[in-house]
């Protein structure tokens, strides 16, 4: 069975005064760019099943903007998490989802898009080197089961900020 795996980057967030990295919220920007993403997701992949957000506010914001509807589990090592944080939570998913989406932060789920890719010299590699910005996205394939899901068994068949329609 082909499974999908969507890394997402939290939208653009503010900073406030006197508020801690963790607790820092979405800009208006940022809440206008996950609802794009969102809608790219559903129109050019379909259901998500399941997802993994980080803890912090800016990325249970971005979730909650993208209106994706889906059972979401909220983890602390998401949160400045590597590659092999990230993959650690992947490999808990049940075998039954056939589209996970994990949203987190830069630079852990650029670098796990890259560390996954079979081909880190696509366009898509080279654009999520080049700079994956706030509400960036990376959309993987994989004939692996998540637990085995490791360096090189996911093929990037889309990376891309979403943009308004007729941009």
């Amino acid at each position: 069975m082909t499974r999908t795996l969507i890394l997402m980057r939290h939208g653009k967030s503010g900073y406030p005064d006197g508020v801690d990295d963790h607790d820092r919220p979405l800009a208006a920007r940022g809440q206008y760019q996950a609802g794009l993403a969102g809608e790219w997701i559903r129109t050019n992949v379909g259901a998500v099943d399941a997802v993994i957000c980080s803890t912090a506010l800016r990325t249970r914001e971005t979730f909650d903007a993208t209106a994706i509807d889906a059972p979401v589990r909220y983890e602390d090592s998401v949160y400045g998490g590597s590659p092999e944080d990230i993959l650690e939570q992947i490999a808990l998913t049940d075998d039954s989802v056939r589209t996970l989406m994990v949203v987190g932060h830069a630079p852990g789920t650029p670098w796990t898009a890259l560390e996954l890719a079979d081909d880190a010299e696509s366009e898509y590699a080279s654009w999520i080197r080049t700079k994956f910005p706030t509400s960036g996205l990376a959309v993987l394939t994989t004939e692996s089961l998540w637990a085995d899901l490791t360096t090189g068994r996911a093929t990037l068949i889309a990376a891309l900020r979403a943009e308004p329609s007729g941009t």
